[in-house]
């Protein structure tokens, strides 16, 4: 079994920084690819962020030169810095992991607000 531990989520006023971590821990090979999604209410989870073991990345266009995707391999630890938050980043905000199939974390709440 695979576990996926998220933490650094809260509230943060709207220009303010946050810095999310997810930890994989378990019976674990490889970690492959990992990532973080959101899911604002009553809208579809979207992707934010991706990063391969190589340290390859992909953003949404939304995020693109506020978030940092970055990863620890040997801690198989993947970070989200969160820079200049707007109200829209509010969202509950997941981690994923290739681990041989897809593992998602439990998820944190991000709420951007003055």
């Amino acid at each position: 079994q695979v576990q996926l531990a998220e933490s650094g989520g809260g509230l943060v006023q709207p220009g303010g920084s946050l810095r999310l971590s997810c930890a994989a821990s378990g019976s674990i090979l490889s970690v492959n690819a990992m990532g973080w999604y959101r899911q604002a209410p009553g809208k579809e989870r979207e992707l934010v962020a991706a990063i391969t073991r190589g340290l390859r990345t992909n953003y949404a266009d939304s995020v693109k030169g506020r978030f940092t995707i970055s990863r620890d391999n040997a801690k198989n630890t993947v970070y989200l810095q969160m820079n200049s938050l707007k109200a829209e980043d509010t969202a509950v905000y997941y981690c994923n992991a290739e681990v041989g199939y897809i593992k998602w974390g439990q998820g944190t709440q991000v709420t951007v607000s003055s």
